[in-house]
């Protein structure tokens, strides 16, 4: 685990020399949920990116990040370009389902 707080924990894993089966969901999941629900954190975030982790339970989640660029030319070039990027996130995160059903739903 990488991160937590009161109310948030996050999965971090980097590569090994050597391929150990099952290690990687042990240590970005299995490990951190149990952390979670023994520590009574409301969210477990299993990282950014990938459709595949629809299957697995996790739903898409918007993160957000702050950098500072010394360079006001690149600077604006990376605003520009943010601008353009939140929109399409934006859009592909609505036509993602999330497979369970909805708080204040029956």
């Amino acid at each position: 685990m990488s991160r937590a707080n009161p109310r948030f924990c996050a999965a971090n894993f980097n590569s090994l020399l050597e391929y150990l089966p099952g290690l990687h969901f042990e240590t970005c999941y299995y490990q951190g949920m149990e952390y979670c629900i023994q520590n009574g954190l409301k969210v477990f975030e299993g990282g950014a990116q990938g459709e595949h982790k629809l299957a697995r339970g996790f739903l898409p989640v918007v993160t957000r990040s702050r950098h500072w660029l010394a360079d006001d030319g690149f600077r604006q070039a990376v605003e520009d370009f943010l601008q353009r990027e939140a929109r399409a996130v934006e859009n592909y995160v609505s036509e993602l389902e999330g497979p369970y059903k909805r708080e204040g739903t029956s």
